[in-house]
């Protein structure tokens, strides 16, 4: 049976998507490798009992995959591939089309009762470790462009396989995960081979002395907020037992802008080989530098695009990350910022 296995070791049929089971995708490759086959030729091949095999049979037959052989009624033939599972995937497509204009319907619809909700709708209280879990998890996949997160030890909601692979599956996307640590999760355990990972699949870390809260941000629309309390039965830590949902609101703005606050001043953390070593949060990229020194020199956006070969956008978009990074909204008060925070 072929098979996709994650870093963590979780393996993933290929005939998932298209809504094959374990006995069946076996039975059908079994099918498709033999001219024909009959019942207990098939049981023997997957190592199954007769009365499985003829299930899956009627299954797959009724899924258009499998066919009687002409030569009897007693033999299979795997009807081809190209046809058969072209078939089912085009099926699918429809079906993740329909559901697409699904989704965009009742998000127009959310957006509306969001527009009339008041004060006390703008929160969600999720109770219980599990529906906290589950909630995390939705948030993680409905990424769409970054993931904010501020994090303290002990706080864990979901296990770390599958963090890693909910990280791994947004990062393919393109989603952008930035996430400041408190430094006390140092002293978590194997915490170092995590960050490592993290770093080596595009996470950009950083790390302060404390952080104020516990706080993970989708695509600055959204935020789930873990809440600590009692202590465990075990270890002696807290543990999360509720968390706050926050909707777009004045509390979600103000979330993000704290978290955007501790991102400025955060040092980076970058992998070394010497291992894994905290860099200053204001140092400027290489081409950053460049772009700073001529435009301080007077040059103007095109000149600086035709001296480093960048598009005239290009130029412009870096110097308002700049600008952005330095919280100034002139390039005369990015001109003496610069100059403070030593970027040149």
């Amino acid at each position: 049976m072929s098979v996709v296995r994650s870093r963590n070791g979780k393996a993933f049929r290929m005939l998932d998507a298209l809504g094959l089971d374990n006995l069946e995708e076996t039975v059908y490759r079994q099918l498709v490798g033999a001219p024909s086959a009959n019942l207990e030729e098939l049981a023997e091949a997957a190592e199954l009992d007769a009365y499985a095999v003829s299930a899956v049979l009627a299954a797959l037959e009724g899924k258009g995959l499998v066919a009687r052989a002409s030569a009897g009624q007693d033999r299979y033939v795997a009807s081809p591939p190209a046809v058969a599972l072209g078939a089912l995937l085009v099926q699918r497509q429809d079906e993740l089309r329909r559901a697409q204009v699904e989704m965009t319907e009742l998000a127009g619809l959310y957006r509306g009762s969001v527009a009339r909700r008041d004060v006390a709708d703008v929160v969600d209280v999720v109770h219980g470790t599990e529906a906290i879990a589950q909630r995390f998890a939705q948030l993680q996949y409905s990424a769409r462009k970054c993931i904010q997160a501020l994090q303290k030890p002990q706080a864990a909601v979901v296990t770390r396989e599958d963090a890693d692979e909910a990280e791994r599956a947004a990062i393919e996307r393109g989603v952008r995960h930035d996430i400041v640590l408190e430094r006390s999760v140092f002293d978590t355990p194997g915490i170092y081979e995590t960050i490592d990972s993290g770093l080596e699949i595009g996470i950009e870390l950083r790390v302060v002395p404390t952080v104020p809260l516990r706080a993970f941000i989708v695509d600055r629309e959204i935020a789930l907020i873990p809440l600590m309390q009692g202590e465990s039965a075990t270890g002696g830590h807290s543990t999360v037992q509720d968390a706050l949902l926050l909707h777009p609101s004045g509390l979600l703005d103000a979330i993000i802008a704290l978290f955007d606050l501790i991102w400025a001043s955060a040092p980076k953390l970058v992998a070394t080989p010497e291992g894994t070593v905290e860099t200053a949060a204001d140092r400027l990229e290489p081409l950053d530098t460049k772009v700073l020194s001529l435009l301080l020199a007077g040059l103007t956006d095109a000149s600086i695009g035709a001296q480093l070969g960048l598009s005239l956008r290009t130029v412009q978009r870096r110097v308002r990350q700049m600008m952005d990074r330095a919280q100034v909204d002139t390039r005369l008060q990015l001109g003496y910022e610069a100059g403070r925070r030593g970027w040149l």
